[in-house]
C-alpha cells in the first residue's frame, strides 16, 4: 500500500493541478526541493515581484531551469511590465524575460496607468515564445465593487480577446482591503462568483496570499478553483484542504472526500 492507493481507497479525486505559488525570493536550494516534494501539485510557478532583477542573473536562470525539468511554467509577476511599460522600455523589458528563460510574463495596470494595448503586448509576448497572463485590479484603491468589477469583467473579455490566456484576480501579499476580500479579509462570494460565471474556471486564476482567502475560496467554489501567490510552504497545507483532508475541510460536503461510504461527520 503506497500513498497513491491509500488516497484512491478513501475517495480523494486524483485532481490536475490548480494552484500557482510564487517565489518571492527563495535560494535555489530552497526552491529546488519544493519542487522535488510538490511539482505535481503545481499548475505554474510565479516569479514574483522585482526580486529576480536584483538577484543573481545565473541563479535565477537555475531557478526557471528547475522549474522546466519538473514540468512547471513560469511566470514573471505583474509589477515589473508596469515599471518597463512606464519607462517604454516594453520591447527590452520583454527581451530579458526570454533571455532569462521565461515562459509567461504577466501584465496590468495595479499600480500604474500605461493604457496598454492588449493586441500589441500579447503579439510582442508570442514574438518572444511568451504566453501573457493579465491581473485583474489596482493594489492601492481597496476593495471591489458592483462598478468596479463590472468594468474589470469588460476589462479581462478584451485581454482574453487579445490572446491573453488567463485572468488573475488581485489580492496581493495580504487578501485583506483589496479586490474581494474586505478590510478583515472577508471574502465578497457574490462578487468573486461574477468572474468566474464570466470567464470559468481555466481562464480565472484568484490570488489567495493568506489560509483565511485560500479556505474562503475553497468552500465557496470547492475543488476545482484556481489559487494563485500561495507561498511555497504554504501548498501542501492548500492541496491538503483542496481535497478533504484537512479536519475544517473534512466537515464540508463538497471538499471531503467519497471514501468507500459515506460517514456521517459530528
Amino acid at each position: 500500500m503506497n500513498t497513491k492507493e491509500y488516497l484512491r481507497e478513501i475517495g480523494v479525486e486524483n485532481f490536475p493541478a490548480r494552484t500557482t505559488p510564487f517565489d518571492p525570493g527563495y535560494d535555489a536550494h530552497t526552491l529546488i526541493h519544493h519542487l522535488r516534494q510538490s511539482s505535481h501539485l503545481m499548475s505554474g510557478m510565479k516569479i514574483s515581484m522585482a526580486c529576480w532583477q536584483i538577484a543573481n542573473e545565473e541563479v535565477t536562470k537555475e531557478k526557471i531551469r528547475a522549474c522546466k525539468d519538473h514540468g512547471v511554467k513560469t511566470c514573471a509577476g505583474g509589477g515589473p511590465l508596469e515599471v518597463a511599460a512606464f519607462f517604454q522600455k516594453l520591447p527590452q523589458y520583454l527581451d530579458l524575460c526570454a533571455h532569462v528563460g521565461l515562459d509567461c510574463i504577466e501584465a496590468g495596470e495595479g499600480f500604474l496607468r500605461n493604457c496598454l494595448s492588449p493586441k500589441e503586448i500579447v503579439d510582442m509576448a508570442a514574438d518572444r515564445g511568451l504566453e501573457v497572463q493579465f491581473e485583474l485590479g489596482e493594489k492601492h484603491t481597496g476593495e471591489f465593487d458592483d462598478e468596479t468589477v463590472d468594468a474589470l469583467l469588460r476589462q479581462g473579455e478584451v485581454w482574453l480577446e487579445a490572446g491573453a490566456k488567463q485572468l488573475v484576480i488581485e489580492a496581493r501579499e495580504s487578501a485583506s482591503g483589496v479586490g474581494l476580500f474586505s478590510n478583515e479579509g472577508t471574502l465578497n462570494e457574490q462578487l468573486a462568483k461574477r468572474f468566474m460565471e464570466c470567464f470559468g474556471t481555466e481562464n480565472t486564476i484568484y490570488e489567495a496570499p493568506v489560509k483565511r482567502s485560500q479556505f474562503a475560496l475553497l468552500n465557496y467554489f470547492g475543488p476545482s478553483v484556481r489559487l494563485g501567490n500561495v507561498r511555497l510552504e504554504e501548498l501542501l497545507r492548500v492541496e491538503i484542504y483542496r481535497r478533504g483532508l484537512h479536519s475544517d475541510a473534512f466537515a464540508r460536503e463538497n471538499l471531503r472526500p467519497s471514501g468507500p461510504g459515506l460517514v456521517e461527520v459530528a
